[in-house]
């Protein structure tokens, strides 16, 4: 009985997991479909002819030409959308330049007060973001700033400090110390230890630090409408412009939205193994 009870669960084991757990199988394929649905929905309305944007039937000729027409009509998407790149870039480059080494000195070095200096630091993205705009709008008016892609990206790294210095003090305090110690004995300095050994043992938590960088200036709506009107415009101001009074042109709408999901989607998949193991862990434990 026990050598058939034995061969009856190794059978089952060596089954599919859809197989042995049918319901986890359901319950994993119906989260799947609710999260993804938004999406298909968005991509399908892009693909439809402009005589059937708002359909339902799942019947449908495809076509191009609403992506077409964002790059051949005279419209502000393109410029808008190599303004997002550009902006979203600078800051995020800009944001680990300046966060990374400062979450490295806090996680390392014993200062009065070095604690609590993490928290203040995360304290400033509590605020919400239109108790800064008067602030920085009189500001950037003055220094000239309105409607530059510089000034966007400073915005951008302002908030996206925060978010570093909190996210890599974390990963940095995951990665022993004896390990950055046995390289002091061999003769490398703090920052050559820095470069060399802690900053390669936290790529997973790098790499998913500027993924979520990347994310929040990509898809800043706030103040890119505030702060620019034309030579700064970003991709998501754009799709806006094509909400007219006469009426909203659904497919531009739409095929905008998915190109600006695009780059977001790519880089993740790009990095998404140390993305998940960054987010999960971070490096080596002590």
């Amino acid at each position: 009985m026990s050598a058939t009870t034995s061969r009856s669960t190794h059978r089952r084991r060596g089954r599919p997991v859809w197989q042995r757990r049918p319901w986890l199988t359901f319950t994993v394929t119906a989260l799947v479909v609710v999260v993804m649905f938004p999406f298909f929905w968005l991509v399908q309305m892009s693909l439809r002819p402009s005589s059937d944007a708002m359909g339902y039937g799942l019947l449908f000729t495809p076509t191009l030409e609403h992506y077409l027409a964002l790059w051949t009509d005279d419209t502000e998407f393109p410029k808008s959308f190599v303004n997002s790149v550009y902006a979203s870039v600078l800051a995020t480059a800009l944001s680990l330049v300046l966060g990374v080494p400062a979450a490295y000195s806090l996680s390392r070095f014993q200062f009065r007060g070095g604690r609590h200096i993490a928290l203040w630091i995360l304290a400033t993205r509590m605020a919400p973001p239109i108790a800064f705009t008067i602030p920085f709008f009189l500001a950037y008016r003055y220094l000239g700033l309105v409607d530059t892609v510089l000034g966007l990206a400073l915005i951008y790294v302002t908030f996206n400090l925060a978010l570093v210095i909190w996210l890599m003090t974390n990963f940095f305090g995951g990665v022993s110390r004896e390990i950055e110690e046995s390289a002091y004995i061999d003769g490398a300095t703090v920052w050559g230890a820095f470069f060399r050994i802690t900053l390669p043992l936290t790529a997973p938590g790098l790499a998913a630090t500027t993924v979520l960088c990347f994310l929040f200036c990509w898809n800043d709506f706030f103040f890119a409408l505030i702060l620019t009107k034309t030579e700064a415009m970003t991709a998501p101001v754009a799709i806006v412009n094509f909400m007219q009074y006469f009426g909203w042109e659904w497919g531009k709408i739409t095929a905008g939205g998915v190109l600006v999901m695009l780059p977001v989607i790519f880089f993740s998949i790009f990095v998404r193994r140390y993305l998940v193991s960054g987010m999960l862990a971070g490096g080596v434990k002590e």
